[in-house]
């Protein structure tokens, strides 16, 4: 049974209860989406605009109130909190500003010279289910387009966010958004099942496992219904013989342990051609070691918490089952002594394939450093993986760093830099890693019914 309750995952202590979605309001929830949908979508695309630009400004006038519910909720240190609001303000705030020119008539010139136009058209009620490690952040990705575009979301929130998702609905309605075109539910995942099935349901975007992606997928498929995946990654960090080092190290502890370590393209296996290995992961070890691990509500501490007690056991079976089978514990490997679900950030190396920590994702602040042999190497141990998110690459010479990028089975590549998210630049990945893209003007094209109207024999 799916519960909802806050357990601060510094002190392992329950916070509050939350009471899950009856029967009857999960009906209540998908009739007012699809009730309100028509009168939502009549509405002009500036005035959606409008409204969903009023929900930005009401994430910066709360900042530092919403970004206290998220560290009490998921253990996420204040000054990333904060980032995570400003990213969420400024997802609201690009799609209020772009939207309208994105979901503008396109004209097509066809042989003939009929005038055509494709117009972007809503297709109706949207189910999103959301995960708990950026409880602002993912919803924004799905409900600001949409909500422009002039679809309606039922919102279905991790079971350990829900107070960040009753206030994200708070701000809709004092945003001006009707009942219907939001609506948050405290839904279990049998009900999500029954939401995905139901006729009056258009589509499904889910953020989250490839178990629940899996779920979810077949449901939607099995009754034709369009959905947007984003799962899991394994992302490959590469360091070329020619990387600038000092900047691969900082890269690479901010792409790893940043959220501890909890983020689906956080760079978690470190491939270091071997002229640099040794030098590279002495330093990253360095680095690693002087983060400051404690209550993530204090100033200075770079790590928090994981999320939860499961999320800590989890991630030290995956570290306990490579060093067992011969793999290198660098550093860290154990839980902190401090109270709460805290894993200390913890290196890995000689790790390799039947491990768990070879194929399988690691969701917190634990690296995996390789060492290749050359470039072809580095490109075959990147690809060995069901995952195909995000990466980055690390040289001094572009075009090698280019080519390289060309040959990785990924949805995004980033050069000399940190994987990172903005709201102008699309998101999303292949294989296991999920289906279809979000964010930029990509975050428009999903839930859309590209509808042609042809006027035969009259020439635009």
């Amino acid at each position: 049974m799916t519960e909802y309750r806050i357990v601060d995952p510094a002190t392992n202590t329950l916070v509050r209860r939350y009471p899950t979605a009856s029967d009857t309001t999960v009906e209540r929830a998908i009739a007012a989406a699809a009730a309100e949908f028509p009168q939502w979508r009549r509405r002009p695309i500036k005035e959606r605009a409008d409204t969903v630009l009023a929900v930005s400004r009401a994430f910066g006038h709360r900042r530092e109130d919403l970004a206290a519910i998220i560290s009490r909720e998921m253990g996420k240190t204040t000054r990333e909190a904060l980032a995570e609001v400003d990213l969420t303000a400024a997802i609201f705030a690009y799609y209020a500003e772009q939207g309208p020119a994105f979901a503008a008539d396109q004209r097509l010139d066809i042989r003939g010279g009929d005038d055509v136009v494709v117009r972007s058209e809503p297709l109706g009620a949207l189910l999103g289910v959301m995960p708990w490690n950026y409880p602002y952040y993912q919803v924004a990705r799905f409900a600001a387009p949409n909500l422009v575009l002039g679809n309606t979301v039922i919102l279905k929130p991790a079971p350990s966010c829900p107070e960040s998702a009753r206030a994200i609905e708070d701000m809709m309605r004092e945003a001006g958004l009707p009942t219907g075109a939001y609506v948050n539910l405290f839904a279990t995942n049998r009900q999500v099942a029954g939401i995905v099935a139901d006729p009056r349901v258009q589509g499904v975007s889910l953020t989250g496992s490839e178990r629940a992606g899996r779920a979810v997928g077949e449901v939607a498929g099995r009754h034709l219904k369009k959905y947007v995946l984003e799962l899991g990654g394994s992302d490959p960090f590469i360091v070329l013989p020619d990387a600038d080092l000092e900047r691969a190290v900082d890269a690479a502890v901010e792409g790893r342990m940043s959220n501890a370590g909890q983020a689906c393209t956080a760079s978690k296996r470190f491939i270091v051609v071997d002229p640099l290995y040794d030098r590279f992961l002495a330093d990253f070890t360095e680095a690693v070691e002087a983060l400051t691990v404690g209550d993530p509500t204090e100033e200075g501490v770079l790590i928090g918490p994981l999320a939860s007690e499961e999320a800590a056991r989890t991630v030290i079976a995956q570290v306990r089952d490579a060093a067992q089978q011969g793999a290198t514990v660098v550093t860290g490997g154990v839980r902190s002594a401090r109270r709460g679900a805290f894993v200390e950030p913890t290196i890995l190396t000689g790790v390799i394939p039947g491990m768990r920590a070879y194929h399988e994702e690691i969701f917190g602040p634990v690296a995996v450093v390789h060492r290749v042999a050359d470039i072809a190497a580095a490109i075959r141990l990147a690809n060995d993986t069901p995952y195909g998110l995000g990466s980055v690459v690390f040289s001094g010479d572009l075009a090698t760093a280019k080519a390289v990028a060309d040959a990785l089975d990924v949805g995004m590549v980033s050069i000399n830099g940190p994987s990172g998210t903005q709201e102008d630049l699309p998101f999303g990945g292949v294989k296991l890693s999920g289906v279809g893209r979000e964010l930029g003007s990509y975050g428009m094209s999903e839930f859309v019914n590209r509808k042609v109207v042809r006027v035969r024999g009259q020439a635009r």
